[in-house]
């Protein structure tokens, strides 16, 4: 059994911040937050209503028609976005507490949180001072330039792993771009969100530019997705939720980017640096307890090394340490919420009856309560299996052997989702053109997920719609306006003259 370990200074509830201000619900609804370890409620938070977030998104559409924010100029709204990112790094062991406490992510994983979470918005104030706009001209007869506005209220939908920084790779964008927002925190994991409204009030973030309305997704997401003043929605989550986000944000013809779920393959060819590739297909999967949409959870493997790559995954799969996320040593911690610990164990009892357990299986030993898995490896993976075929987000992982490039390439795109796909041979010309036959979004050749803000991010087929991420991002919050000055007499054909 693990103790957890409890942050000092919690709050005794969370609650909305709307207007520059902490506030309940309107009908004084909450509901309860778990931490992972102990699954015991620790406090309750507000729980959002549709009036809620009409008063929310009030605020913020207020403060974007009658405030400063949209129209300060790029280096006024940089600077903000400067010192809220050197306010964030102060917060860092702070917020790792948090986070680990929160979610159960591994406090050696929580403490890089916040440094990312600074970078996204020093990037986005960097972008929008150095940003240029098309010109285009007609000589001697017209001139065209783009003139890039903030397109309004923004609600920006985030899911419960690693809350904080994804949290900010949505604000910094919508905030520099000089949108006003309404934020949705996931309901498992809220309490970090709590960080936002004191960092950007003492960063100099005017009121409403910034609202937080805490609840259930089925009501609060939903409100926030259907209101008619809110003109773009963000979202960051499963794959069935983006469906139903798709379908009710058309009556009010939203603008949507959504970064959804993946399953995404891991191709090791027999020509790959084979210790680099083993220690980027382990540290992919179970890195975050598993719980990320890049995870590389079907790694293929060339059968000419599959039995000595499957011998050497296993063995360091049964040597990630599973224990108390604030542990230094731990490697994976808790699963979020009792909810995805039941469906991860689920999902491991099915594979059970696909294909070969080769490493984990269940809960670890010594750890009797607390939503724990053992890193689990199932090998000989049929591409039928759902194991397979479906997104877990946990640490499990399925090796599948082949024969050949056609083959790889076959599995690789065998099944629904296109977010991302890692790549690993020494063959140069094998590595591009592999590569880019993938039906994904992003391809790391020879790498892990290591992150370039300025390229975009994204998936295809059932991972996503649109893309965001260096200028796309800045894209998505503006509209982009053409201008058109006539520079000699027009011709126009004289109608009724």
């Amino acid at each position: 059994m693990t103790i957890q370990h409890v942050p000092s200074d919690l709050p005794k509830r969370i609650q909305h911040f709307i207007d520059g201000e902490f506030v309940d619900s309107l009908d004084g609804d909450t509901f309860e937050v778990l931490d992972p370890v102990s699954n015991e409620a620790y406090l309750e938070a507000s729980a959002g209503k549709p009036a809620d977030v009409d008063r929310a998104v009030a605020a913020a559409k207020r403060s974007f028609d009658e405030g400063p924010w949209p129209g300060m100029l790029p280096r006024e709204r940089a600077r903000v976005l400067n010192r809220i990112a050197d306010i964030v790094e102060t917060r860092n062991e702070r917020l790792a507490e948090l986070e680990t406490f929160d979610t159960g992510l591994p406090i050696t994983q929580a403490l890089g949180q916040a440094k990312r979470a600074a970078e996204n918005f020093r990037f986005f104030a960097d972008l929008i001072v150095a940003q240029s706009d098309d010109t285009y001209k007609v000589p001697g007869k017209q001139v065209n330039y783009v003139n890039r506005k903030p397109k309004g209220v923004a609600g920006l939908i985030t899911p419960w792993n690693t809350p904080f920084m994804l949290e900010s790779w949505k604000l910094a964008p919508a905030l520099a771009s000089g949108c006003t927002v309404v934020l949705k925190p996931a309901e498992f994991t809220p309490l970090s969100a709590g960080l936002w409204p004191e960092i950007f009030r003492e960063a100099g973030v005017p009121d409403g530019v910034f609202n937080i309305v805490n609840g259930i997704g089925e009501s609060a997401g939903d409100s926030l997705v259907k209101h008619e003043d809110v003109r773009l929605i963000s979202f960051t989550g499963e794959s069935d939720t983006g469906k139903l986000i798709f379908a009710n944000a058309a009556p009010t013809l939203k603008g949507l980017s959504m970064e959804l779920g993946g399953k995404s393959p891991a191709v090791v060819f027999a020509d790959a640096d084979l210790d680099a590739a083993i220690d980027s297909t382990v540290f992919g999967v179970f890195s975050l307890n598993g719980e990320r949409c890049t995870a590389g959870s079907r790694i293929l493997v060339e059968r000419s090394i599959y039995d000595e790559f499957v011998r050497r995954y296993v063995e360091r799969a049964d040597n990630v340490k599973v224990g108390n996320p604030h542990d230094p040593a731990t490697e994976v911690g808790a699963l979020v919420h009792p909810e995805h610990h039941e469906k991860v164990l689920g999902y491991i009892e099915l594979g059970k009856t696909e294909a070969k357990l080769a490493a984990g299986g269940g809960r670890p030993d010594g750890l009797e309560s607390g939503n724990y898995v053992q890193p689990t490896v199932f090998v000989d993976v049929p591409p039928t299996a759902r194991i397979f075929q479906e997104e877990i987000f946990g640490p499990v992982v399925a090796i599948t052997p082949f024969d050949s490039d056609e083959e790889a390439l076959r599995l690789a795109n065998d099944v629904k989702y296109g977010l991302a796909a890692y790549v690993w041979t020494s063959d140069l010309e094998r590595a591009h053109n592999f590569g880019q036959r993938v039906d994904a979004g992003m391809v790391w050749l020879n790498s892990h997920n290591v992150r370039d803000l300025r390229t975009p991010f994204g998936g295809v087929k059932a991972s996503g719609l649109g893309h965001e991420g260096g200028y796309r991002s800045l894209d998505f919050y503006s509209d982009q306006q053409a201008m058109h000055i006539s520079l000699a007499p027009v011709h126009t054909p004289k109608f009724g003259a």
